[in-house]
C-alpha cells in the first residue's frame, strides 16, 4: 500500500471528510497539522504547487489535491487503483 499523507487543520470540515473517506476505505495515512506550524504550511504549499487550503492529499508522493479532488477520483473509480498501487 502506498504512503498517504494529508495536510490538515483541526477545524476543517473537508479535512474530516477526507480522513473519514480514507478510514472507510481501510487505508492508513499520516496526518500533518499545519494550523500551529507555519513551516509545515510552507512545506505543504511547496509540495502542492502553491495551494494553501487544507486538506492537501498525497498518495505515494503524488499530489491528489483536496477533498473535492479525491471525491472526484472516487466517483470515477480512479481512487482505489491509486490506493492499491505500490
Amino acid at each position: 500500500m502506498p504512503q498517504i499523507e494529508i495536510y490538515t487543520s483541526p477545524l476543517c470540515g473537508y479535512c474530516h471528510a477526507a480522513k473519514r473517506m480514507l478510514v472507510d476505505k481501510g487505508v492508513s495515512y499520516s496526518e500533518i497539522d499545519v494550523a500551529a506550524d507555519p513551516a509545515k504550511r510552507q512545506e505543504m504549499m511547496g509540495r502542492a504547487g502553491g495551494r494553501h487550503t487544507v486538506p492537501q492529499i498525497f498518495i505515494a508522493d503524488r499530489h491528489i489535491g483536496g477533498y473535492d479532488d479525491m471525491a472526484a477520483l472516487e466517483r470515477t473509480g480512479k481512487l482505489d487503483p491509486l490506493l492499491a498501487a505500490e
